[in-house]
């Protein structure tokens, strides 16, 4: 049993692991260029893979084509040149160019991350979105802002995956929704508000996973059922009376005792081990329609899969995070990829490649090799370009001097990341402080934008307990100062200032919601925390003590089933 080379915790490598890192070896000339085993626990891994996303942190800048000014994932301090996405996709510049021979003197990490400083890099990849410029990472949206990833939305402001959805605000992982606020891993409702693993509700609020409900108010586990508060069934007229009551119109205080009153109420009642949805023989959480998928979670349509996050329709992968629709195949150590990826691994922001390794954002390329920004390109290495038989002839070399360099099988190393850690998603699952960044070497962001300027400071805790307190910017000309939008709200847990949208305020007003406290990166990190993390622990069931592995820690009170416990109490 291997130890891991970055935090000494021993990890398996299983027969079939060793089967799958010679499937997916690149072949050349009928030759097996073997991929080794990993030197970091699946952690480690995902930790360095996710250090290279950053989806929430913006920054103004210019085009360093156009001199135009532009929205970007990459601030005006770092050493890129960076263009805005309509440049970047155009026929303005060519990243072959760029292209030098591989020096067998040097490391071959040291010469890709030379090419990085050369190479433009995309502003934010949004195509196809209308008044969308804050979504870092979406297509087909309009009026989006600050929520991101999001795919074919209209009028959703603050959240992380967000997919077809309207007026939706604080989202995470949703799906379909409508008119929702601070809901998690919700799929087609409609007007639901702090909702959590819930499918086809409507109308209502404070639930945790619940399918195909109306009208329901702080409820757990519950299939079909309408008029329920607490759990219990009520008639109309009851549940009207007493629903006026918690939420016409919410307030700050009353949501967090909502909530308290659900976390109790859920402690009480069985959870199941699983969140799975027509799936097979999986281990992780949160599965829709995946055959053997094992220490993975939040996927969809895969199957034959390990150690992937965020994952839809892939076959035969380990290591993947955050990938696309479309079909992904033999797939390895990969972030951010998909739409007929073969045969792809050790690679960023690549999609439609096959038969590559080390790429970074190139799109429908194959049989490459430490390219970046190459598009329907073949046979390049460090972006210049060979014939086949170069290609082939070429290669073989370069792995084997990256094998004695200990580079070949890694992920590009975090130290070459074009972000600071801090700007990154793995600060959201794997957080550090800055001095034990810069211990390890790695980047970290110190850079403050210019504070633009505000009529006036002022504390949440301040602010009314209800919107309707707070007058409604669509109906009502606002004096200067009594106008919320020109002001700053300093946050109750970290003080950091942040602003109030129009759009933003009047869907509050519209769904009679408070005003939040928390500054946005602190209500996402409040949505991922109420989350079971990603890591697998042995438990036995509470009914039957069926032996499981789930990600429910031993510790927790919470009574857990099986699934064919949980489903004897449906």
């Amino acid at each position: 049993m291997p130890s891991c080379r970055h935090c000494t915790a021993a990890f398996t490598v299983f027969p079939e692991d060793l089967r799958f890192y010679e499937e997916v070896s690149p072949m050349i000339q009928g030759k097996k260029l073997l991929i080794p085993p990993p030197t970091l626990c699946p952690d480690c891994r995902q930790q360095r893979r996710i250090a290279f996303r950053n989806a929430h942190v913006l920054y103004r800048r210019t085009c360093d084509l156009t001199g135009k000014p532009i929205v970007s994932i990459l601030s005006p301090d770092k050493p890129f040149k960076v263009y805005g996405h309509d440049e970047w996709w155009s026929d303005q510049w060519d990243p072959l160019s760029f292209g030098r021979p591989f020096d067998f003197s040097k490391p071959f990490f040291g010469q890709f991350q030379e090419l990085m400083l050369v190479v433009p890099r995309i502003a934010v990849s949004s195509k196809d979105s209308e008044n969308s410029d804050y979504v870092a990472i979406g297509g087909g949206d309009r009026n989006c802002y600050m929520v991101s990833p999001c795919f074919n939305s209209e009028d959703c402001y603050y959240g992380d995956s967000v997919y077809s959805c309207r007026d939706t605000v604080d989202g995470l992982l949703c799906e379909g929704l409508e008119l929702s606020y601070n809901c998690i891993n919700c799929k087609d409702g409609y007007r639901l508000i702090s909702c959590q693993d819930c499918v086809n509700c409507r109308s209502c609020a404070f639930l945790l996973d619940c399918t195909g409900c109306e009208d329901c108010i702080c409820c757990f586990g519950l299939k079909n059922k309408r008029f329920c508060i607490q759990n219990i069934q009520l008639t109309e007229a009851e549940y009207r009376a007493r629903a006026e009551g918690f939420l016409r119109p919410v307030s700050e205080r009353g949501s967090r005792e909502m909530q308290k009153r659900l976390m109790q109420l859920a402690e009480g009642l069985p959870h199941r081990a699983i969140h799975q949805t027509m799936s097979e023989d999986c281990t992780g959480d949160y599965f829709i329609q995946c055959n053997r998928c094992h220490d993975s979670y939040d996927l969809k349509r895969c199957e034959d899969v390990r150690y992937c996050y965020r994952v839809f329709d892939a076959k035969s992968c380990y290591d993947i995070s955050k990938s696309g629709i479309e079909s992904l195949e033999l797939g390895y150590e990969l972030m951010n990829t998909g739409y007929g990826t073969f045969r792809q691994s050790f690679s960023h922001a690549s999609w439609a490649c096959s038969e590559s390794a080390y790429l970074d954002h190139c799109q429908s390329c194959s049989y490459c090799f430490g390219c970046i920004g190459l598009k329907h390109k073949k046979y390049c290495i460090l972006n210049q370009q060979y014939s086949k038989e170069e290609y082939e002839a070429l290669l073989p070399k370069i792995v084997e001097h990256m094998r004695k360099s200990k580079e070949y099988g890694e992920f590009f190393p975090i130290e070459t990341s074009p972000f600071g850690y801090n700007e990154t998603i793995a600060h959201e699952y794997f957080p550090m402080s800055r001095d034990e960044v810069k211990k390890r070497r790695w980047s970290w962001s110190d850079y403050e934008p210019p504070v633009p300027a505000v009529d006036k400071t002022i504390n949440a805790s301040d602010l009314p307990d209800t919107s309707d307190d707070v007058p409604d910017p669509s109906s009502v000309a606002l004096a200067k100062e009594e106008d919320i939008l020109n002001w700053a709200i300093r946050s109750d847990a970290s003080k950091r200032p942040f602003r109030i949208i129009r759009k933003e305020l009047e869907f509050y007003h519209s769904m009679r919601l408070p005003i939040p406290r928390l500054h946005p990166d602190e209500r996402h990190m409040a949505r991922l925390a109420k989350r079971k993390p990603r890591k697998l622990w042995p438990r036995t069931c509470s009914k039957c003590a069926k032996a499981m592995t789930v990600a429910f820690s031993p510790d927790r009170k919470e009574k857990v089933l099986c699934e064919e416990c949980y489903l004897e109490t449906q």
